[in-house]
């Protein structure tokens, strides 16, 4: 049996200041953004390329003091380039700090010790990574995500997969929240 990671609660304080942040300063799609009455509100965001989605949000998230949240990571292909947007989309990010000694430091010598680090507004804790894929695009065995991706997924859920995919959200659905 499989167990993927579909979603991350991250608490903040002030969800359209969050919202703001993690779309237009980190680039992350926004699924959606359901508000039911004044009480209760979830945006759900995806990072670019990714199959976990962050859900932000009021009155319908666990309780957890905004900032809480520390160590949620990213992996991107090109660290240099991607420290660059996050500097140009005003984020105060780290330098690139390298922790160990790659084994392996061809051909890039940041994989899988190249880190920086940011926060978003309310203190939630992120480092982004460089890590050189599998030969097929992915960082291990992943399964197709039928049950996250609508049918316009490729085949196999692989080939395109996840540019030409849209997100269908399933947080929520039988949980309670």
């Amino acid at each position: 049996m499989n167990w993927t990671l579909e979603v991350v609660v991250v608490p903040v304080s002030d969800v359209d200041r969050a919202k703001a942040f993690y779309a237009d300063q980190l680039g992350f799609n926004v699924d959606h953004d359901t508000a039911v009455g004044d009480s209760v509100r979830i945006v759900q965001l995806t990072p670019p390329g990714s199959g976990c989605s962050v859900v932000i949000g009021k009155g319908a998230v666990p309780e957890m003091p905004p900032g809480s949240l520390k160590g949620l990571q990213l992996v991107v292909a090109d660290l240099q380039k991607a420290r660059a947007e996050l500097v140009e989309r005003g984020v105060e990010v780290s330098e690139i700090q390298v922790l160990g000694e790659n084994p392996s430091p061809t051909p890039d010598p940041l994989d899988n010790v190249g880190f920086v680090f940011f926060s978003d507004p309310d203190g939630n804790s992120w480092g982004c990574s460089r890590s050189r894929p599998a030969p097929d695009g992915f960082r291990g065995n992943r399964p197709p995500r039928s049950r996250v991706f609508s049918s316009k997924a490729a085949p196999e859920g692989r080939a395109g997969w996840p540019e030409t995919a849209s997100r269908t959200s399933t947080w929520g659905r039988g949980t309670g929240w």
